[in-house]
């Protein structure tokens, strides 16, 4: 049967690109509409873009009758509509714990470095390419020393963010650091989250999922 799922999203999107772990982890079949984000492009601004999703950003996923935008509320929708492969521990503290890890990529470093807010800093205020870089870099180690100290002490590490098998915290986790390597931060202070990173790519749900083997990736 013709799977009734899309996922909009844009190939270096880090908040698609969580989106596409959690429903490659989770096995289900999807249709993938690229949406350019690519400034001068802008597909994210169009007419038939805005009327489906008003926000005009990405990822924004249709599974039947339901339409919805905004990572995180896409994610827990999948993980209370799909829950036989479960993305959070079944103890009340483990999950409260696994979504103060992932909001701490999704709420602390994410926000101020996306792309509609580097562009900001330098179309409104100027900033040149540098100061871009320090300011994109500064909320990333602010972020990933919080994640490596926790994740060094705690004793619900193993190969994953928690445990032996991944999850919530570790889909948000792996495109941060991609994009942080795209932005050519230095990240050999974090060997935890190294770690866990290379261990979360070794397995196919996270290279399927990976930007460089989108649809949209353009050709090298």
């Amino acid at each position: 049967m013709a799977t009734m799922r899309t996922l909009f999203g844009y190939f270096r999107s880090s908040a698609a690109y969580r989106v596409r772990i959690a429903l490659a982890l989770k096995g289900l079949d999807y249709a993938y509409e690229a949406i350019n984000l690519k400034p001068g492009v802008t597909e994210q601004r169009s007419e038939a873009y805005l009327k489906l999703n008003p926000q005009g950003r990405v990822p924004y996923f249709v599974d039947g009758d339901v339409r919805i935008s905004q990572s995180p509320a896409i994610i827990e929708y999948l993980e209370e509509a799909y829950p036989d492969v479960a993305l959070l521990p079944k103890n009340v503290g483990d999950r409260a714990y696994v979504r103060q890890l992932a909001n701490i990529v999704a709420c602390d470093i994410h926000p101020l470095n996306n792309l509609s807010v580097l562009m900001w800093l330098k179309a409104d205020l100027g900033a040149d390419e540098n100061s871009v870089q320090k300011w994109y870099a500064h909320w990333v180690r602010e972020g990933f020393g919080a994640l490596e100290s926790m994740l060094k002490n705690d004793r619900r590490t193993g190969t994953f963010c928690v445990g032996e098998t991944p999850g919530l915290a570790d889909l948000y986790l792996v495109p941060q650091i991609w994009n942080a390597r795209r932005f050519n931060v230095p990240l050999d202070e974090f060997p935890t989250l190294l770690r866990i990173d290379a261990a979360c790519n070794d397995l196919e749900a996270f290279k399927a999922a990976a930007p460089e083997n989108q649809p949209d990736t353009p050709a090298s």
